[in-house]
């Protein structure tokens, strides 16, 4: 009898032993149900030049002011307000009349001085011969040689004004000195105006184009000290619509010093402008890029969250739950951000589904080597 009360609790044992696994199995099959899928990347380090970013303003690499050589009425308007000029091409005419009235005078005098001029080195001639054959003095052949020496210079000074006479004449047209755009006429026509005074209009040579912007002391720390044209790599001009521009630039102007007022280092860099694309005087984001770095990582701008505490991605950690993990940015590079501090090399980091997350939950990761390939991580045993 006892024997047989001992058979049935090691059988009663027996089936509570079974029950429990079909339990725990049942438990393990709705947790994995439960597991929320999700894509993620594995990430390595990498290495990559320093860079940051910065508002910049454009200038025209030439913005010159453009002022009459002669005074006069402006008869003319040669241009069309605002649209490009090549060098050389008129741009206002002034009243020629006056300066054509001056080159005629010029030219009179110019005329009648030679004459004087040749009649005083005939005379020098023949007192030359004179004084070889003892018919006048010394004296008097000095004489005739010293008026011819006072025709001929009063004759090159007439020279000289005919050819200002003529200077003036040409200058009535005003023409442009360089290729670029020409703005707004500031006078009218018949208005007079000023030699050398008045301004006529202003043009701007659009390529190459001038970015002008600074980099604060704490920025400058980050590069290693003053920027340069031998220490910054590359230049790049981030439109208003967040694309870059291309080609790249390079710095054509580095401050040898810091600005006391602002504590910032002034540069300055140039771009090809072929397009007119970029216009002076636009406000732009300015990408610079210097010396190189390791051991940061890239992850998608999307898989970095902020909260009060920071910034923070999304981690599978060995259980497979979702781990919150702290991260130190830097700067964007294309679509991804660069992480500078708070993950290592081989983990992954979660991309997709990141609203429905929270620390702690079960996922089911698929690993995103590519774009267009994916594959399951399977659970460790």
């Amino acid at each position: 009898m006892k024997k047989f009360f001992c058979g049935l609790i090691v059988l009663m044992l027996f089936l509570s032993l079974i029950s429990c696994d079909d339990t725990a199995s049942k438990l393990g099959d709705d947790q994995q149900e439960e597991a929320l899928p999700v894509k993620v990347i594995e990430v390595h380090p990498v290495d990559l030049p320093i860079s940051a970013e910065t508002v910049a303003q454009t200038e025209g690499a030439k913005e010159i002011e453009i002022r009459p050589r002669v005074g006069g009425i402006v008869i003319r308007r040669l241009y069309t307000e605002g649209t490009t000029v090549i060098a050389g091409q008129p741009l206002f005419k002034i009243d020629t009349e006056p300066f054509q009235h001056v080159l005629r005078e010029m030219q009179a005098e110019f005329l009648e001085q030679g004459i004087r001029t040749l009649r005083a080195k005939r005379e020098e001639e023949r007192h030359k011969h004179l004084v070889e054959q003892n018919f006048v003095s010394q004296r008097a052949y000095e004489g005739a040689v010293a008026e011819h020496a006072i025709e001929d210079a009063a004759l090159r000074a007439a020279k000289a004004r005919v050819q200002q006479a003529e200077l003036n004449l040409k200058y009535t047209t005003v023409t442009a000195p360089i290729d670029g755009v020409a703005g707004h006429a500031q006078v009218s026509e018949g208005a007079l105006v000023s030699a050398n005074s008045s301004l006529l209009t202003t043009m701007t040579q659009l390529s190459p184009i001038w970015v002008q912007f600074s980099f604060s002391v704490n920025e400058l720390v980050r590069f290693g000290g003053r920027l340069n044209e031998q220490n910054v790599k590359d230049v790049v001009v981030v439109l208003p619509d967040g694309s870059e521009y291309q080609p790249k630039g390079q710095i054509n102007f580095a401050a040898s010093e810091i600005d006391p007022m602002l504590g910032t280092q002034l540069l300055r860099a140039t771009f090809e402008n072929d397009d007119h694309r970029i216009l002076p005087g636009q406000f732009v984001r300015i990408r610079v890029m210097a010396r190189q770095t390791s051991e940061v990582f890239l992850v998608p701008q999307v898989s970095v969250l902020t909260s009060d505490l920071g910034r923070y991605v999304y981690v599978v950690n060995t259980n497979h739950e979702a781990e919150e993990r702290s991260v130190t940015v830097g700067d964007w590079v294309g679509k991804d951000w660069v992480v500078l501090e708070g993950l290592n090399a081989g983990e992954h980091v979660i991309i997709d589904n990141i609203i429905k997350l929270s620390a702690g939950e079960m996922v089911a990761p698929l690993l995103v080597e590519k774009l267009n390939e994916s594959h399951a991580i399977e659970p460790d045993v």
